[in-house]
């Protein structure tokens, strides 16, 4: 499964942007999102079953939104309200494994995109 990521950009604190990852296949049960910030480990943002069920980190609850076509092969991260802390790194991910869990972790994603940089400016 390739996965590429797309939107990122800079802009001013209290602005907003929309992401998108392009998938190669229908094959994935969950897509995420994470960022990576400099100095810092990779974090979970937010995540998506493509049943439709959702689940996001506490810090951008709120003022993100996970979504994907019909087709299962686009997942999009709108971002509102955003935050200088908000600059980051994002990359998206895919998991082909089934379960029933919340998945937050990188080893929970079996494939992953490039990353796309998103610079917010206060």
């Amino acid at each position: 499964v390739q996965l590429q990521a797309s939107g990122g950009g800079l802009v001013q604190a209290g602005g907003r942007l929309k992401l998108s990852c392009a998938t190669s296949r229908r094959a994935a049960n969950y897509m995420a999102w994470f960022r990576q910030a400099p100095g810092k480990e990779r974090e979970f943002v937010a995540a998506i079953k493509w049943g439709g069920n959702t689940y996001y980190a506490d810090s951008v609850k709120g003022r993100f939104t996970i979504s994907r076509d019909d087709a299962r092969t686009t997942v999009y991260l709108q971002m509102n309200s955003l935050k200088a802390e908000d600059t980051a790194v994002y990359y998206c991910a895919a998991r082909l494994r089934t379960g029933w869990g919340t998945y937050v972790g990188d080893s929970d994603y079996d494939y992953w995109g490039q990353g796309t940089q998103v610079t917010v400016s206060s």
